[in-house]
């Protein structure tokens, strides 16, 4: 077995079965800490107090594991090495450990990490546990002689995983004074506290302004302190550098150096008032009525800002046997040409991970079939009906612009970024003057409210949506799908007739909100008067999503990919936005719309 310089075991990766899952008795809410226990094979390495594992299930929609601290771990009558983890569900990651299930395959790294030294004399220590903090330091507990610790146990609400502390003293505190001490843990925890107990350490895992706490009335009065730390790792062994921490010895590694550190090198700075230099938002009283998620794009206004996006959406009838479409704010047409199209020979859709690569190539029925039939059916429905025009010619977008100007539909949304055509499309949308000409063309011969739909394929995208807006567009949709290639390995061919396509859903996410963050910066430039809204689109999937867009400055969302793989998935994301405003205090979408932007 290799081991570091310090004697302790390098992780092993391999693989465990789940023997147990249930629910943590005592803790607020129920199912909000489950507890489970994995099986390693025989031989395997016992993990020490304070390591923990890296656990990613085999059947995960994640990329990473997820660290995990060691509450218990013991050998088995098969000589198995069973290790229980408390698990306090807080987000996807930590949902998807909860849901395991008795017997399923479970992949561990392992155990990672120092471990809390030992007490150097036979004198007293104090143990500090604060909510899912308590489960380290209650199994480092375990391994101490009863009797021979303080344990103070601190919880917004109800206890738990105190089952195996035999302290010669255990104190409990609540915030809302549901068990033990009434308050946080200053409430019994004191400097004279501290002092009378005459400890010859002090051990501590829990969230961050307890950990300061206990530091600063630790080193007031010459206690040594150790403290378990957090940060967000990839790998758990040290190498990626993603989990360090400032200390006065620099930048510590929690995965590897620590995450049990001296508290003496640790600054525990205050909480950042900033970050980037964006103002962390103030908190704000939740409301009592419901929010208003209503908003007004170019003169138009729409219930709520989730828009069924273009191309992936038909024309809005198509799921209305699948789900209520009344609820949506708006939908985009297919994207629509004077002339019918048949669109794209060979495969047209490919799958690849968090994303779909497509190749319609624009099939579409033509502007004078949408106008008679498909037209006057989405007119009939709720959601603000949006006419998605797209051409190949200066002609034929001016031609299709005339014939939508003659109907009753509110909007146009003016595409000029398809990646999947070899005529027209995107290299409308890639330089300014091309871009700015076709909106100036269309704007002459149609008053209605003009949305135009750019590529992040330009390398002036910014200084193109500023010279559609001079042209009179008076809104910007960004972004369309991003072009990749896909290769049939087995053939060696390329997966596409056109060899590129279009790449959308989660994978793009982060790219496009920079891409929409830079450009409400750029708009922002203009003067109040010229300002237009920005339409975001590129990976949109969940409520969470939706927030971030609107926070990088958008005014509503198009939808695409996610409805392929959750139909629901608009209408969550509505009932998620609505209750995050509601709990976040914001009565409308302008609440929180670019407050990112300094």
């Amino acid at each position: 077995m290799f081991k570091d310089c310090q004697g302790i075991p390098y992780p092993v990766y391999g693989a465990g079965n789940v023997s147990y899952v249930g629910d943590v008795k005592g803790a607020v809410p129920k199912h909000s800490v489950v507890e489970i226990i994995v099986n390693l094979p025989a031989g395997s390495q016992e993990p020490a107090a304070g390591q923990f594992y890296m656990l990613h299930p085999k059947r995960s929609n994640h990329l990473l594991g997820r660290p995990i601290s060691v509450y218990k771990a013991e050998k088995n009558e098969k000589g198995e090495v069973e290790v229980t983890f408390l698990i306090l569900l807080k987000g996807d990651g930590t949902k998807e450990l909860c849901e395991l299930h008795i017997k399923d395959e479970i992949n561990l790294l392992g155990p990672c990490g120092n471990r809390f030294p030992c007490p150097a004399s036979n004198k007293k220590v104090l143990i500090v546990g604060g909510g899912i903090g308590v489960a380290p330091v209650a199994g480092f507990a375990s391994t101490l002689p009863d009797a021979s610790y303080d344990f103070y146990a601190s919880f917004k609400s109800g206890s738990y995983g105190l089952e195996n502390v035999k302290a010669d003293k255990l104190v409990i505190t609540t915030d809302d004074g549901s068990v033990g001490v009434h308050g946080m843990l200053p409430a019994a925890l004191t400097e004279d506290a501290l002092k009378a107990g005459n400890y010859a350490a002090v051990y501590a895992c829990g969230p961050t302004p307890m950990l300061a706490y206990v530091k600063h009335i630790s080193e007031k009065i010459g206690v040594q302190c150790w403290l378990s730390m957090e940060s967000r790792m990839a790998c758990g062994v040290g190498v990626c550098l993603g989990c360090t921490i400032q200390t006065s010895e620099g930048m510590k590694r929690c995965c590897k150096d620590g995450p049990v550190f001296d508290s003496k090198i640790l600054p525990m700075e205050k909480p950042v008032a900033s970050v980037a230099g964006v103002s962390v938002q103030p908190r704000r009283e939740p409301l009592s009525e419901e929010p208003d998620l209503s908003v007004n794009i170019a003169g138009v206004k729409f219930a709520n800002p989730v828009i069924g996006s273009s191309g992936t959406f038909g024309f809005g009838t198509e799921y209305s046997t699948v789900f209520d479409v009344n609820r949506l704010g708006g939908i985009a047409s297919k994207g629509l040409t004077l002339e019918p199209r048949q669109g794209n020979p060979g495969i047209r859709v490919w799958e690849t991970p968090s994303g779909l690569m497509n190749s319609i190539g624009l099939q579409n029925p033509g502007i004078p079939h949408f106008i008679q039939n498909e037209l006057p059916v989405m007119m009939s429905l709720k959601p603000v009906t949006i006419a998605n025009l797209s051409g190949s010619t200066m002609e034929t977008y001016v031609e299709g612009a005339k014939l939508l100007d003659a109907t009753n539909v509110p909007m146009i949304e003016l595409n000029i970024s398809c990646p999947n055509v070899t005529a027209g499309g995107s290299s409308w949308g890639m330089t300014c003057s091309a871009a700015s000409d076709v909106v100036k063309a269309v704007r002459a011969v149609t008053k209605k409210p003009l949305v135009v739909k750019l590529t992040p394929q330009s390398l002036e995208l910014n200084k193109v949506a500023l010279a559609c807006i001079e042209g009179g567009a008076d809104g910007i949709s960004l972004c369309n799908s991003f072009q990749g290639i896909a290769i049939d390995i087995e053939r060696g061919v390329p997966v596409f007739e056109n060899l590129k396509a279009g790449l959308g859903g989660p994978a793009v996410r982060p790219i496009a909100v920079r891409l929409i963050y830079e450009l409400v910066e750029a708009i922002n430039t203009l003067p109040e008067e010229k300002r237009v809204p920005v339409i975001a689109i590129g990976g949109i999937e969940k409520w969470e999503d939706a927030v971030e867009f609107i926070m990088a400055g958008a005014s509503a969302l198009e939808v695409g990919t996610a409805t392929f793989a959750n139909p629901y998935a608009m209408l969550e994301i509505i009932d998620g936005l609505a209750a995050y405003m509601k709990r976040k205090g914001y009565k409308s979408i302008e609440d929180f719309k670019g407050i990112i932007q300094k």
